[in-house]
């Protein structure tokens, strides 16, 4: 059976809800944040060196990392599904957002917010604003391609999806974008809430409401 490892409010929780979009059987290792540093407590080293989630464990494989989770849990186990054929036209959008948002996305974003936390919030740091600007470029980009697409590979969900909402969900407990000028991408957050599989995901990763409609959307509890 396939192990997750996964840390509370973490990048984690896509592995949980790909499996439950899935419905795989797997077996779910849950583990603490340390109360002062907000980091995983060290007991996680034990199953991988660098001591952070996700981890999968299948048989012999132990693989982190949760974009190389995605594929190789699609690869093995999806039969096709929540993924794009290679031969089709949507299969380049597929991969770029499945890779753009740890890549650039997140890493963007975990910039802006390391600076911010070092800088201080009444800081004058010509920084900040620089990187706001990029991080703009980056969500004016990803709400350009939910006006043309209701998903980000194209009409049907797939797990670039799942890779893409970490940023807008669950991110926001440590670093909020906003989405104030992002309506496109609130009613793409709108479509993933009402999926069955997301809903247990959630809930089997921790959360009691959902991490990314409590922007006043009416169906932020599951």
């Amino acid at each position: 059976m396939l192990i997750v490892h996964h840390l509370n409010v973490s990048q984690s929780e896509r592995i949980v809800w790909l499996l439950e979009e899935l419905e795989l059987p797997y077996e779910l290792c849950v583990y603490e944040r340390d109360r002062v540093t907000q980091f995983a407590l060290p007991e996680l080293r034990s199953v991988h060196p660098l001591g952070s989630a996700p981890v999968l464990c299948d048989g012999d494989v132990v693989m982190a990392e949760s974009g190389a989770i995605v594929e190789y849990v699609l690869a093995r186990y999806g039969n096709g599904r929540l993924s794009v054929p290679v031969t089709s036209p949507q299969y380049p959008d597929y991969l770029y957002w499945l890779h753009y948002a740890n890549a650039s996305l997140m890493a963007q974003i975990g910039l802006n917010w390391i600076a911010a936390m070092v800088a201080g919030a009444n800081s004058d740091s010509p920084v900040l604003p620089t990187l706001r600007q990029r991080l703009d470029r980056h969500l004016q980009m990803v709400e350009d391609r939910l006006s043309r697409s209701p998903y980000f590979a194209g009409s049907e969900f797939t797990a670039a999806d799942i890779m893409m909402h970490f940023p807008f969900g669950t991110m926001k407990a440590f670093y909020n974008v906003g989405l104030d000028k992002l309506p496109n991408v609130k009613a793409w957050l709108a479509r993933i809430s009402d999926r069955r599989g997301y809903q247990r995901g959630m809930k089997a990763a921790g959360h009691e409401q959902d991490p990314a409609l409590d922007w006043g959307a009416t169906r932020s509890a599951f």
